[in-house]
């Protein structure tokens, strides 16, 4: 989702939502997905996006940043409940960003590993 060549315009925030949207870990590999699960993610990216735009319709540019953030359900909130399932959102530092995820909804209740951790472990 990141990748900017393939999809242009969904930055760390959006696509952590559509992820989430779409119970997708955030490490799935593209090559690996089913035909349904292109179908699952492009319903997710459409929805979360929709909803987006039409929240942020008529506010003033000054409070866009507010109410972008008040509509998120996953990113910049690790420690909170997960507002599907009440896990506990995660986060996972990974190159020179971070992402947060529910393990319950997006992993099989499978924490991911910190890469960036991992690399100073060895």
């Amino acid at each position: 989702m990141r990748d900017q060549s393939l999809i242009a315009g969904v930055g760390n925030a959006y696509s952590d939502e559509i992820l989430h949207a779409a119970r997708m870990s955030p490490f799935k590999l593209t090559s690996s997905l089913t035909e349904q699960e292109v179908r699952g993610l492009y319903q997710a990216l459409r929805s979360t996006l929709t909803e987006a735009v039409e929240r942020s319709r008529g506010v003033a540019a000054g409070r866009l940043k507010a109410e972008k953030k008040s509509g998120l359900r996953v990113h910049g909130r690790t420690g909170e409940p997960c507002p599907v399932c009440g896990d506990t959102i995660r986060e996972v530092s990974f190159a020179d960003s971070s992402l947060q995820y529910c393990a319950t909804c997006q992993t099989g209740g499978k924490p991911l590993a910190d890469r960036r951790l991992s690399r100073l472990l060895k």
